[in-house]
This record gives C-alpha cells, sequence and structure tokens, in this order.
C-alpha cells in the first residue's frame, strides 16, 4: 500500500510541477513581449491630458533596483523601494510631457537619505523652472517630508494637521551596563580616535570626538536644508531657525501664520485645488497619475544615433568580502561587472555610485584595485549618495573627480576590529571551555576565553598596517600628502559640503553632474547608460519575495512589532559585529539623524 501510495504521489507531483512549468513559460514570453517597448515595465498606463503627476512615495528609495527577472514581473511582485534613477527621470520626462500639467507631492512620509531627498527635490525644482507647477499637501508633514515638500510653489497643511520642523538630532545607544549585566560583550581594536563604531560597547557616555563629529555633522546638514529652503523662496534662514527653536509647526495655525504653509485645506479640498489649477470643472475628473503608472508609460531612453556608453555601477550596501548580491557589495560582483566593462569598447567612461557605510577593507581593497586598473584605460567619475563613508570611502578615493551632494556623509577613514565574546554568560551558565594546541598562537581567538596580549598584539598591528594603507591610498588618489590625509582621518565622519572644503571631493551634486563630467572627460556629447552590476535571477529568492506578494504575507503581532522598536537597534548591532570577518573600514556609527 505504502508503495501504491508513494507511486501516486511521485506521479502527482510530477504532473504539478511540468504544469508549473509551462506556466512560467507562458509567463517568462508575455513578459518578455510586454517589456520590450518600456522601461518601467508592465502594462503602460494610460496618460491623460490635463493630468497631474502624483508624487507618492510610500515605499523605501535606494539609488537603484537592480534589474526584476520577468517571472518576478508577472507575478506582481512590485518592488519593495522606489528606484532614485527611476523617479527623477520621470519627473524629467514630465517636464516635457504635453499631458502632464504639475506634481502633486502628497502623503509622502519619505523614507529615504537626505541627499536622495535632496537629488529628488532639485529635479522638482528644474520642473518649476518650465513653467509648470508642483503643489504639496500633507495632514502631517517629518521634517523630511518638509525638505521635499519646501520646494513647492505652495504648501498646503489639514486644519488639524502639524508640521514636524524642530531642527536636527541624533541618538547613540550605549551598551557597556548591558555587557556586564548579561555576560556578552565585543572585543575592540582600533585605529582613530573618532573611530566610534565600537564606542557603545566600550564605555556608558558618549566621547567628545563623537559628540563633536555628530554635532559639526549635524550643522553642516542644517546648513544644506535651510540653504535650500531659502533659496526656493520660502522663508530666510533666521525666520527658519526662529520656527525650529520655537516649535512653530506644532499645531496648524501656527504653522499657517509663520508662512510654514499657505493654505489649510481638507483632503477633498486639496482636489478641488488641483482642479482648478488644470482649469477643469469641479464635477470632472481630476486625473491624478502615480508615479508607478507614469513610470509604466515611459518608453526606453535608448538613443539610437550612438553606439556610445557610459557604465553606471551601482555599489549599495555594506562591504563584504565574496560574492555580493543586492544588497550588499562583493568583491566578486564588483570585479565582475569592471572586466565586462573593460572589455567593451563601447564603454567610454565609468561612473561609480557609492551608498555604503563600508564594511571588509579586503573587499574594498581588492575592488580599488579593479577600479584602478579601469581607470587607466576609461574616464572613472565617482558620486558619492546618501552615505559613502569608510570602506565606501576607499572605494571612490582614486576616482579621476569625487562628486558628492552636499548632504553626503562621508570620510570616516580609520579602521577596527570587533569580535563578539561570551565568557561572562559561559560562567554565569557554568560552560568551561579548554582548548589544545600545537603551537602558542593555534587557537587565536576563542569567544569563551579573554582576548590574549598576543592575539591583540598580532591584530593590532594589522590594524596600523589597514588604516597606513588607506591613508595612502587616499593621498595619492587625492594629491595630498600622508600627513594632510592623517589630520582629516581618524575615522572623522564629514558632510558632502565639508568634504569638499578639505578636498576629499571634487565638486557637489548629484549623479547627472557625474555623468556629465564623465562624458566631457570621455570627450562624447551622446550617449546611453548601461548600469551594472548585472544579477543572475535566484529561483529561490523569488519565492521568498512570495510571502510578500500576492500570494501570501508575513505578518508581526503587536508584541513582535514593539520588541522589534524597542530592542532591534541592539540587535542589529550585536549581529552587525558578529557577522563581520577581517579588519573593518566602517562608518563609525549607525547614524540615526530626526
Amino acid at each position: 500500500m505504502n508503495f501504491l501510495r508513494n507511486v501516486a504521489a511521485a506521479i502527482l507531483g510530477t504532473f504539478i510541477s511540468l504544469g508549473l512549468l509551462f506556466f512560467l513559460f507562458i509567463a517568462i514570453i508575455v513578459a518578455s513581449a510586454s517589456s520590450d517597448a518600456f522601461s518601467g515595465g508592465g502594462i503602460p498606463a494610460t496618460i491623460h491630458s490635463n493630468s497631474v503627476l502624483a508624487l507618492q512615495l510610500q515605499k523605501p528609495i535606494v539609488d537603484h533596483i537592480a534589474s526584476e527577472s520577468e517571472l518576478e514581473e508577472v507575478l506582481g511582485l512590485e518592488p519593495a523601494a522606489f528606484g532614485l534613477d527611476a523617479l527623477i527621470r520621470s519627473i524629467e520626462v514630465a517636464e516635457n510631457d504635453d499631458r502632464i500639467e504639475g506634481i502633486s507631492i502628497q502623503f509622502p512620509f519619505i523614507s529615504a537619505g537626505f541627499s536622495q531627498t535632496q537629488a529628488l527635490r532639485r529635479a522638482l525644482d528644474n520642473f518649476k523652472k518650465s513653467g509648470k507647477f508642483v503643489f504639496a499637501y500633507h495632514e502631517y508633514y517629518t521634517q523630511k517630508d518638509y525638505y521635499l515638500a519646501s520646494v513647492a510653489d505652495s504648501l498646503f497643511l489639514h486644519p488639524q494637521g502639524e508640521v514636524d520642523f524642530k531642527g536636527l538630532a541624533s541618538e547613540v545607544l550605549y551598551f557597556k551596563d548591558f555587557e556586564e549585566k548579561s555576560g556578552l560583550s565585543v572585543e575592540v581594536i582600533r585605529h582613530g580616535k573618532y573611530k566610534s563604531a565600537v564606542e557603545p560597547f566600550l564605555q556608558n557616555t558618549m566621547s567628545n570626538e563623537n559628540r563633536i563629529q555628530i554635532k559639526e555633522l549635524l550643522w553642516s546638514l542644517w546648513e544644506t536644508v535651510t540653504t535650500d529652503m531659502e533659496q526656493s523662496g520660502l522663508l530666510d534662514k533666521p525666520s527658519l531657525n526662529k520656527i525650529a527653536t520655537q516649535l512653530e509647526g506644532r499645531n496648524s495655525e501656527r504653522a499657517l501664520e509663520s508662512g510654514l504653509v499657505h493654505q489649510l485645506v481638507e483632503r477633498d479640498e486639496y482636489e478641488a485645488v488641483l482642479k482648478n489649477k488644470v482649469g477643469i470643472a469641479m464635477d470632472d475628473d481630476l486625473h491624478l497619475v502615480s508615479i508607478q503608472d507614469y513610470l509604466s508609460s515611459l518608453p526606453s531612453s535608448i538613443n539610437l544615433k550612438t553606439k556610445n556608453k557610459i557604465a553606471v555601477i551601482y555599489a549599495q550596501g555594506e562591504i563584504v568580502y565574496g560574492e555580493g548580491n543586492k544588497e550588499t557589495i562583493g568583491q566578486e560582483i564588483m570585479i565582475e561587472a569592471l572586466e565586462e566593462i573593460q572589455n567593451d569598447d563601447r564603454i567610454k567612461g565609468v561612473v561609480l555610485r557609492i551608498n555604503s557605510p563600508g564594511g571588509s577593507a579586503l573587499a574594498s581593497e581588492l575592488i580599488l584595485r579593479k577600479l584602478v586598473t579601469t581607470k587607466s584605460t576609461k574616464p572613472l567619475v565617482v558620486s558619492l549618495g546618501d552615505v559613502a563613508a569608510s570602506g565606501g570611502y576607499y572605494i571612490a578615493c582614486m576616482g579621476d573627480e569625487i562628486i558628492a551632494e552636499s548632504s553626503t556623509i562621508t570620510g570616516s577613514i580609520g579602521v577596527f576590529g570587533a569580535l563578539p565574546n561570551a565568557r561572562g554568560l559561559a560562567n554565569k551558565w557554568g560552560i568551561n571551555a579548554e582548548q589544545v594546541a600545537t603551537h602558542p598562537n593555534a587557537v587565536g581567538y576563542s569567544v569563551f576565553e579573554p582576548l590574549s596580549e598576543s592575539f591583540r598584539k598580532v591584530t593590532t598591528e594589522s590594524i596600523e598596517k589597514v588604516y597606513n594603507t588607506f591613508v595612502k591610498r587616499v593621498a595619492k588618489g587625492r594629491g595630498l600628502t600622508y600627513e594632510q590625509v592623517n589630520k582629516i582621518a581618524q575615522g572623522r565622519v564629514w558632510s558632502g559640503l565639508d568634504a569638499k572644503k578639505i578636498g576629499l571631493v571634487d565638486d557637489l551634486g548629484g549623479l547627472d553632474k557625474a555623468l556629465e563630467r564623465t562624458a566631457s572627460l570621455a570627450k562624447i556629447s551622446e550617449y546611453n547608460i548601461t548600469v551594472y552590476p548585472k544579477y543572475k535571477d535566484d529561483f529561490q529568492d523569488i519565492l521568498k519575495e512570495l510571502q510578500n506578494g500576492p500570494f501570501g504575507k508575513i505578518h508581526q503581532t503587536g508584541i513582535q512589532s514593539e520588541l522589534k522598536k524597542t530592542i532591534g537597534p541592539l540587535l542589529r548591532s550585536i549581529e552587525r559585529f558578529s557577522n563581520q570577518e577581517g579588519i573593518q573600514a566602517r562608518l563609525p556609527f549607525e547614524l540615526i539623524i530626526k
């Protein structure tokens, strides 16, 4: 009986598998047919005349979304984020689209870094210069929402809403007491008086050096925010600082009186405002085009008149030793991409777009070496995104030119080693580890034993070597002396605005400026953009995505959600240091700006 049951199950499983494969085959054919003509993917939306482009940013923003598989597209697995490059392109196209009368920034709750918000804001400012309008409406503006919305011609707020405008602050958690109470700790070796990524595990309070660098970074970012707002004609800097100090946006009446917003309206009244602006009757339908639909309607941007290309390499996430994936930067996938670029005669120049807090020092060195060999044959311009610190700056330092946003977090030229230690916990639980070895240093490091002096000495020598190499690479790439770089290094973090003043970057701007400079250095006027790295489809990863797609979703209980909010930063920090291998060139702290 068991034999017959197994045979029947095998036959049934075979038919199901064949049916699934047939469905996937048809789906891929359909996707291929629909994706050739349109860059946005999927079925293109119909765009009516007198339309308003609705900029609703409910998903996180990343610099670039790696190309999705055709299967993901057919199964309706929408990207979990917006690509900044796609958002900016849609705004640029809408500028010259006669069907689009203006843009409405509405209900944003933007989840992006300051430099990404700044780049998006700049695209909207350019859109306004075409003579079209930009309006903004929200029931509650977060501070970053308001920074983006402040580019608008008119800002609208719900009568019961508020504007969270109070200046910038950052909070850093310290864990030394937790380590003593729990018996879990982190052994640390570092170089750089500002290298405070590991500071929370060494002490209970913030060091003066860390407090100084965070304070100066926040003031530099605030200078960028208020300068952009003032240049948009909203309010001058003294007024903005007064409003932030006195919390004048804390209710709608004060926000209106102070000049933060121009009008208080309900949601349906805002729709009437838009209808009036585009000149349609109140009983007619307002054609609001979502940014997703507009992206799906955009034709390919390929210029058939030229074969010239500029390669844009997106380096997003932590730098890890190994292959790398869509969320991390591994040396293998980066080297593979650079080799392909070197061998393609149609590619005349390279832009390296970095958004990374750093990571493995060895992987950073291997990537930099390949970038240098690529630079010997093609111009290499580096574009720094939201964060390009430590290892992120390491791989940038040899570019022909480095361009950053004024709000980019960069620098952090320093290294450290961090090893989890469970000696105290083991003692509490009655666990004893004994080692047997053939040589004095064969054990190396054990999480159940204190850090030995010999291991500390050897590791310190390695860290000093990596730090010296890091400083030399920056000195050579930036045309500075070792002493000049060492003075501004020590793990210190700088804003893009300050980094330009001290010579770590050449100019301020976004990816568009980096492309312009690359074309100039390559001596080409027309080109197409080709994006790297190229990722291979992983069927298992696609199936995982189904959890959040149309076939299912994992829900957290209220308790789970609250626990994640409460102890999440602590768990992430411990997990991060536990998973790191080798010496790290990483952003000196988990910077949360609010």
